[in-house]
């Protein structure tokens, strides 16, 4: 065997015919067309290479080498990795190779794929196909080189949610996607967060017109959260939080979108709360967070965050509770003593963060941490001093004194000489430092006064010192509190009159129509009469009531005082009659002992109220 022979290069043919490598260059290509002169055997020699379009090519061109081309028949793709088509040919501006990431096979995929729909996918949702969904997620699944690109890329999938989401789950980029975020380079963490955020918005499929599109878009996006669930989603991105560093602008930006994946998973399905709280460390950092010195926009976006958290969950308010979130909330506020916030985004932190404690405080036990942490004393020191957070003071102070489990709260608040600073808020008296800027009394601020002073009523044992206080403050200054109370009495039943009129008028037309009344209506019907005054008007026949049955000099006052608008306790009977027949018939019992119930036992709120019923027919 000649050996030799076997390793000989071949002459190149003396022909004018040019014959082409296995895998020709661009570069070649037109070299050669620039080279051979345009004839009959040229014209033939180009029709023997059949050149792929493809929309690669042109970037290609346009990224050529730098370095002197040598001769392409010596170079050896034989190790080119994973077979790419454009290992030799590819380079970035400083030189370095590093392919496309494709294979000539998938590369002739993608050549199929773009002569068929075009330059793929455009900033236009209309122009959004399945295909150029595939080839976007081809592009993330396969690049490593430029991977802040390819992440960028996912944002245009929010688009088109019906086709594009799931796609992405089938395709298994969620978990890929879910797995970066324990990427080592913290700005790949934080692209991942910003495409999650931006296929999670609670808008997205808003835009759509039709509502069959909008519901099969909202179908889609419970696809791919139950997939970012799956994935563990919340867990690592909790842990993220005390990665990043909020000195950074943006690692910032990073917290405020993990914030805001939170409130889109939960808008989306509130009973998450739950295992948010349960299975991650998200309590502590927001309690954390709240606390710091310097007021931003993650630290109010945390206040609004655990607000909620603590709306319709009772094991989330109880862990708050148990994690001194009551103490930290009423240190935080504090600062709201002596001073307004800022501007409008403080001032939604003061109250978003009020509203987590009114919600936390629902349960006994935080009516215990409360208490325990003095909160009863700060919420009277801002109602003395008439600030913003005066509003928000009375009304957690009626959170905190209500139900049964609030009994020690209201003994507490009638201690510390809180009934001065209650009354003198009720009749729109001035305190001890008038702000010239302060506002007056707000209607907003009534109902939850006379809330204050229905739980007092109904918290505070018969014949204690405390229960004779209370009363005393009736009888005051010619009765002016009980004059105020049936002053109150007047504006509600004034818009109660005008909701009842639609009511009835309503219900007039939908008889003539041939319609029924059914009692879902009723249910609706009732809820509407409770925000047109109803709810006020029984919290105030309720006290009046009480305070008739306990106090002959009241009661004589008051039954004259209900003569001149051609009214009389018989009207005060009808509106207990109708707040006792809608009270649940477990209603917990206030635990409240009076000379009136069996045996001086405790009674439950319907039970009081069919007992004040009693008597006051009897006044009749």
């Amino acid at each position: 065997m000649d050996i030799d022979k076997l390793f000989k290069v071949p002459r190149l043919p003396t022909s004018s015919k040019r014959k082409m490598p296995d895998n020709p260059t661009l570069e070649m290509l037109k070299k050669m067309r620039l080279d051979t002169p345009l004839n009959e055997d040229s014209v033939d020699s180009a029709m023997d290479v059949e050149i792929p379009e493809s929309s690669s090519a042109p970037r290609r061109q346009s990224r050529r080498a730098t370095v002197e081309d040598g001769d392409d028949k010596m170079i050896d793709t034989s190790f080119a990795p994973g077979g790419d088509a454009d290992y030799f040919v590819e380079e970035d501006g400083e030189g370095r190779f590093y392919g496309g990431g494709l294979t000539s096979e998938q590369k002739q995929i993608l050549s199929i794929f773009e002569s068929a729909e075009g330059e793929g996918t455009t900033e236009d949702p209309e122009g959004i196909s399945i295909t150029s969904i595939r080839r976007t997620l081809l592009k993330f699944i396969d690049s490593e080189a430029d991977l802040d690109s390819a992440l960028k890329s996912l944002l245009s999938l929010a688009q088109s949610p019906v086709l594009a989401y799931p796609e992405l789950v089938r395709s298994g980029s969620v978990s890929l996607l879910i797995g970066l975020l324990s990427h080592d380079n913290a700005d790949i963490v934080i692209d991942v967060v910003d495409v999650i955020h931006e296929l999670t918005d609670e808008d997205v499929g808003n835009e759509l017109e039709d509502e069959e599109e909008q519901e099969e878009a909202q179908v889609a996006l419970k696809t791919l959260i139950e997939a970012l669930l799956e994935n563990s989603i919340l867990e690592l991105l909790v842990d993220n939080l005390s990665r990043l560093n909020e000195t950074e602008e943006s690692d910032r930006q990073g917290v405020f979108h993990i914030l805001g994946i939170f409130e889109n998973i939960l808008g989306f399905n509130p009973d998450l709360s739950l295992i948010l709280v349960s299975k991650t460390k998200l309590m502590n950092w927001l309690l954390n967070r709240v606390q710091s010195k310097t007021h931003d926009e993650n630290r109010g976006y945390s206040a609004e965050l655990l607000s909620i958290l603590l709306q319709n969950n009772a094991a989330n308010r109880q862990d708050f509770g148990k994690k001194d979130g009551v103490e930290i909330a009423l240190n935080v506020l504090s600062q709201f003593r002596r001073r307004d916030p800022v501007d409008a985004d403080e001032t939604e932190f003061m109250e978003n963060l009020f509203d987590a404690l009114c919600s936390a405080l629902a349960e006994p036990e935080v009516k215990s941490f409360f208490l325990a942490s003095e909160g009863v004393d700060l919420m009277l020191l801002m109602m003395r001093e008439k600030l913003q957070s005066k509003s928000r003071a009375i009304k957690t102070l009626d959170y905190a004194m209500s139900s049964p489990a609030g009994t020690a709260t209201c003994a507490n608040f009638i201690e510390v000489l809180g009934l001065k600073t209650l009354f003198a808020t009720f009749m729109g008296k001035g305190s001890k430092k008038i702000k010239s800027n302060a506002p007056a009394a707000a209607s907003e601020d009534i109902p939850h006064i006379l809330g204050i002073i229905s739980s007092l009523f109904s918290n505070t044992p018969s014949d204690s010192p405390d229960r004779i206080r209370l009363l005393a403050k009736f009888v005051e200054n010619n009765y002016e509190k009980a004059d105020k109370l049936l002053e109150v009495r007047e504006n509600a039943r004034n818009r109660l009159k005008v909701v009842d009129a639609e009511i009835a008028a309503e219900k007039k037309e939908t008889i003539a129509n041939g319609g029924e009344i059914e009692s879902e209506d009723e249910d609706l019907f009732y809820l509407r009469r409770l925000e047109g005054g109803l709810f006020t008007l029984q919290t105030v026949d309720y006290i009046l009531a009480w305070v008739v049955m306990e106090d002959d000099g009241i009661r004589g006052h008051i039954t004259q005082m209900l003569e001149r608008k051609n009214q009389s306790l018989k009207d005060i009977i009808s509106t207990l009659q109708i707040y006792r027949d809608n009270l649940d018939a477990d209603t917990q019992s206030n635990g409240l002992a009076t000379d009136h119930a069996p045996g001086g036992g405790a009674l439950s709120q319907k039970e009081i109220l069919q007992h004040l019923v009693d008597f006051l027919h009897e006044c009749l």
